[in-house]
């Protein structure tokens, strides 16, 4: 089933079929904006080379953020390698997890994470839009899929944690409804938590 979710100055588009890496009948949103390439998300696997593209464009451009502020330089192509190595993200696959690729036309633009943390709790992890990609409302479709699927599992809130620097990320949290929360997790880089509760489904 495919889903849309038109918005102000949009058309909603269709994306027919299951998506690489889904299972028969996951949603697949899809958002076409006047003369931009259409929009997709939908599950993907997070071991594919796609995926492996976003995950280290996130994490250099998080840690480059971080070295900058903290240590006054960028990161080496070693550091990066080593911080992919100590924090994977192969528990975004099934059961219990869902690597989310965005898409403009046919070019893989954007990724998130989900991952359950009980019956009634998923975990945004790896919200990343590529520069080029930027104020296209990747990240509100990325978002809306999220919900959905973390409803899919049952969940009734998602939560994130994420840094005090990264100003741009926390501002689309708050447009979208994620509210502080009481740390969950701790770790060196979590200095902001964030939920949201998640409004069931009309029968």
């Amino acid at each position: 089933m495919t889903t849309t979710r038109p918005t102000p100055g949009t058309t909603p588009g269709t994306t027919p079929g299951t998506a690489p890496g889904a299972t028969p009948g996951t949603a697949v949103r899809a958002t076409a904006v006047r003369d931009s390439p259409l929009i997709t998300v939908a599950p993907h696997p997070v071991a594919s080379p796609e995926a492996a593209l976003l995950l280290r464009a996130y994490l250099t451009d998080v840690a480059d953020r971080w070295y900058v502020l903290h240590h006054g330089r960028t990161t080496t192509p070693e550091e990066i390698e080593r911080h992919l190595a100590e924090d994977p993200s192969d528990d975004l696959a099934p059961p219990d997890g869902v690597f989310l690729l965005a898409r403009r036309g046919d070019e893989p633009a954007a990724c998130a994470g989900v991952r359950r943390l009980d019956a009634r709790t998923a975990e945004l992890k790896r919200m990343y839009v590529l520069p080029a990609h930027r104020g296209r409302g990747l990240g509100a479709a990325l978002l809306a899929a999220v919900a959905e699927a973390a409803r899919g599992w049952g969940a009734e809130r998602v939560v994130l944690e994420t840094r005090r620097d990264l100003t741009e990320a926390r501002t689309l949290y708050a447009r979208h409804g994620y509210t502080p929360i009481e740390p969950y997790v701790r770790g060196p880089y979590a200095e902001v938590w964030l939920g949201k509760e998640l409004e069931r489904p009309h029968p």
